[in-house]
């Protein structure tokens, strides 16, 4: 049986204060982060790949729960957790200096591959990441449902796929019991549950 947070539909929400940031409440992060100007700079598939790789090192560095994610061409949606160490602005401040490392070494050793993206921004080449995030503390099982949901309605809403399940970079496999495809999906910690519990 699917699990109740698999894809129903778009689920959009507005963020409240979107740029003001929340830390030490142990709510968990609901972060949004875009390439610089809009740029499909994670638009190939080893982009994304090199994405996801990255993600799992820094997780694994800062010892993070995540909950949630999708990777689109050109942004990149996270829930996780507050790390262990330091808070989640360290950790998408170097979750995203070693994605552009990493890419740009890429593209310097594949002029026909990674580096397509670029050649339309000649004069914005230095850039990779727009500079700030969008951070939503979520606080409650509703609200990680919706952001959930929302996320993996990504693909379907941009027409790049018919179905959650054919875009890998997302965690809807793990709602949907079907494994943790990419990257490993962390459970929900009972104690953060609140009154409603997501994972019945």
């Amino acid at each position: 049986m699917p699990h109740p947070l698999v894809f129903k539909g778009a689920g959009v929400s507005s963020m409240r204060n979107p740029l003001q940031r929340h830390y030490g409440r142990g709510d968990l992060h609901f972060v949004t982060f875009s390439c610089y100007r809009r740029r499909p700079f994670l638009g190939t598939r080893r982009a994304r790949d090199c994405f996801v790789k990255v993600l799992k090192e820094v997780r694994l560095r800062y010892r993070f729960q995540l909950l949630g994610y999708v990777v689109m061409p050109e942004h990149v949606h996270l829930l996780i957790g507050e790390p262990r160490k330091a808070n989640p602005s360290k950790v998408l401040q170097v979750l995203k200096q070693k994605v552009s490392r990493a890419l740009r070494r890429r593209r310097s050793k594949s002029a026909n591959q990674l580096s397509l993206p670029f050649r339309e921004v000649h004069a914005d080449a230095e850039h990779f990441w727009q500079r700030r995030f969008y951070d939503f503390n979520v606080w409650s099982a509703k609200k990680m449902k919706e952001k959930l949901e929302y996320m993996h309605a990504n693909a379907v809403q941009r027409k790049l796929v018919p179905h959650p399940r054919d875009w890998p970079w997302c965690s809807w496999s793990y709602y949907a019991r079907r494994g943790n495809g990419l990257i490993s999906i962390d459970a929900l910690d009972p104690q953060k549950e609140g009154r409603e519990n997501p994972h019945p």
